[in-house]
């Protein structure tokens, strides 16, 4: 089963590359950890899902392009054709000559309704190019304007028009003292809309990754490309080929397929008032984690620590919340190698911090009238808040 990419904005179509790049990388790599045969179906499952129809030889990335401005875009799709390994479609990209001014309202009242049709018509054609639909992986940051205020407005859209693909949506957490004045604005709003419209939100925060630049890389002067890379890895680690379960001789065909909860409902699970609440400040329950373990000895690797009741809510135990995936075909070289994706507590903390740090802005009304201006009134900040501030309650209460 395939999935369709969409790198939306200039952080989104800088990742979306060095996503597409670690896959192929990887797929390619000579390793002697598991059969010829076993290396040929891993290499075929990536192809499916990633690439598409070959042209003078080279695969082409299931991907579509946008930016409101043409400049990463074009970088984009050099870089990609300079590597002759893989490239872009060259018909798979949007772009204009006005950004969005680091304004969300921007990008989704503006942009989003006059390029809308323009930009949902690539993205059936690159769905007809797949002979099965696994669902959409949507790369993009939240600080910013276009990729936040149009991702946000496009993943509505492919709701409502794909309702039964998958839609996961990559977020990048910005820098905690960022440089974009209302990037605190601009997350709320991205946030509050993706928790309607996307089916999981994946994360992962700038921050984190510039400490694993710093100290476990030692990277002196850290860029964002070696920020890309690191997050590349981690991606390519968890959407590469795996076995469905023990024993299985057949990799999954669906990686979006993901078979547990990402983000909490607000209805259906215990009200916080109902569920006790966890004393230990530093102990992090999970409401599901899967592990990926690859390369050699994976079947003899003891995770009995991820069972234990202890790390889980009271209403889902360890057999519902804990999921596991191997291979022993090694991942990008490595001889071992292993994956957490996690939807616990973590968050709550970061999250917590951009709410408060937005409503303290929102309450001397600063920078408001850039919004409302673009059709965003305070009623949308304050939907906003108050949905986000129930996410945090309900984490915070597991």
């Amino acid at each position: 089963m395939s999935i369709v990419t969409l790198q939306l904005g200039q952080s989104g179509n800088q990742i979306g590359f060095e996503v597409f790049d670690a896959l192929f990388s990887d797929s390619h790599c000579s390793q002697g950890l598991c059969s010829k045969r076993e290396n040929e179906a891993y290499q075929a499952s990536c192809k499916e899902r990633f690439f598409s129809e070959e042209e003078n030889g080279v695969p082409i990335a299931r991907a579509v392009l946008v930016d409101m401005e043409p400049k990463v875009i074009n970088q984009t799709l050099s870089k990609a054709s300079q590597s002759g390994r893989w490239k872009y479609g060259q018909r798979s990209c949007f772009c204009q000559k006005q950004g969005s001014g680091n304004n969300w309202a921007y990008g989704y009242s503006v942009h989003g309704p006059r390029h809308a049709e323009s930009i949902m018509n690539l993205i059936q054609k690159e769905v007809e190019k797949c002979d099965s639909l696994s669902g959409f992986f949507i790369v993009m940051s939240m600080a910013g304007g276009t990729g936040s205020g149009l991702g946000a407005f496009i993943t509505r859209n492919l709701q409502d028009q794909y309702s039964n693909s998958l839609k996961m949506n990559h977020i990048i957490w910005p820098y905690g003292t960022g440089e974009v004045i209302v990037q605190n604005y601009n997350s709320i709003l991205t946030l509050s809309h993706l928790y309607r419209s996307s089916d999981a939100l994946l994360v992962h925060e700038n921050d984190a990754l510039h400490k694993i630049c710093a100290k476990l890389m030692n990277i002196k002067q850290i860029s964002f490309r070696d920020i890309n890379q690191v997050l590349a890895h981690q991606l390519g680690s968890v959407f590469q080929p795996t076995y469905s379960e023990e024993g299985s001789s057949h990799y999954r065909r669906n990686p979006l397929g993901i078979d547990w909860q990402v983000r909490p409902p607000l209805s259906g699970a215990p009200t916080p008032g109902k569920m006790p609440v966890n004393k230990n400040p530093h102990f992090n329950k999970s409401l599901a984690n899967l592990v990926i373990l690859r390369g050699k000895e994976v079947h003899s690797a003891d995770l009995g620590g991820f069972k234990d009741p202890a790390l889980y809510t009271s209403w889902l135990g360890p057999d519902n919340a804990f999921n596991m995936w191997k291979t022993q075909r090694a991942f990008n070289k490595y001889e071992k190698s292993a994956a957490l994706v996690s939807n616990s507590q973590f968050l709550v903390k970061p999250l917590d911090m951009i709410v408060g740090k937005a409503w303290n802005m929102f309450a001397s009304k600063a920078y408001i009238h850039q919004y409302t201006k673009f059709g965003i009134e305070e009623e949308d900040f304050l939907d906003s808040f108050t949905l986000l501030e129930q996410v945090v309650a309900s984490y915070r209460n597991l």
